[in-house]
């Protein structure tokens, strides 16, 4: 008998055997990923395979099919090392959702609508069901920033966001200024990796702009101000995050906020 997939938005199961006991608790992150490979096939094969020792709760095919993979209640292996908000262990604390697409290496396809429109239902029943806010639904790179790029800087957060899924506001405009850069230092910079460690990134406070800090700059480019992705604190950056902590619910919203 096939499995009968947890999500009614699932299509199918093709279960992998990659996955083990959650080690924390609760489950309060869902992260998504680009496959980044060439094929659905190619994608459901390897996070099939045991030697891969890669997985994901669920794949969104370019069709809108969605195939579960890992039991909800299992801790797949989907994060790799990454960290967001103190959590070292993102497998344990997640849900992974793969989004079948050719990535950066195959030049960063557009995302199709049908697929899209899967990925809000899926998001919407997982957040639903397992109680997830919405600053809570991340990129893969925002968790790993100096290792991945997915899903990518097209990917269509602001239309997730129109939907209800993910934190969002609209992004700063982009204007001339001043900027902060890689070998920059003192209290500014200081200030900055504040901000950003407060919303979540593993960022240490350390007063120099460095190539860790450049990462976790991009990777919050690629999320929330995709209009330019260069690594640059500029207005449009730091307003931009500015304007999403502000917006954070409880506590840390209204100390930013004053």
């Amino acid at each position: 008998m096939k499995p009968t997939p947890e999500s009614p938005v699932a299509t199918s199961a093709h279960p992998s055997p990659n996955h083990g006991e959650r080690r924390t608790g609760p489950v309060d992150l869902l992260i998504l990923h680009y496959t980044g490979m060439e094929s659905a096939a190619a994608a459901l094969q390897r996070l099939a395979n045991p030697v891969a020792e890669v997985s994901a709760h669920y794949v969104v095919l370019e069709d809108g099919r969605v195939v579960q993979m890992v039991p909800e209640g299992r801790r797949a292996w989907h994060a790799g090392q990454g960290s967001w908000a103190g959590i070292t262990d993102v497998n344990s604390r997640s849900l992974g959702v793969e989004i079948v697409n050719g990535g950066h290496a195959g030049g960063l396809p557009a995302y199709p609508p049908a697929q899209i429109e899967a990925v809000i239902a899926l998001c919407g029943d997982l957040a639903k069901r397992w109680n997830l806010a919405p600053h809570r639904i991340l990129a893969h790179s925002d968790i790993a920033p100096e290792r991945k790029e997915d899903p990518g800087e097209h990917f269509p957060w602001a239309h997730l966001a129109c939907a209800g899924i993910g934190h969002w506001v609209p992004p700063a405009p982009i204007r001339d200024g001043r900027f902060f850069a890689e070998g920059d230092a003192g209290p500014p910079i200081e200030a900055l990796q504040a901000m950003f460690a407060l919303y979540g990134y593993d960022l240490p406070v350390s007063a120099t702009f460095d190539a860790r800090m450049g990462a976790v700059v991009t990777a919050f480019q690629r999320h929330f101000r995709p209009a330019r992705v260069d690594g640059v604190a500029d207005t449009s950056t730091i307003t931009t995050l500015r304007d999403l902590i502000a917006a954070l619910p409880g506590r840390l919203g209204r100390t930013t906020s004053g």
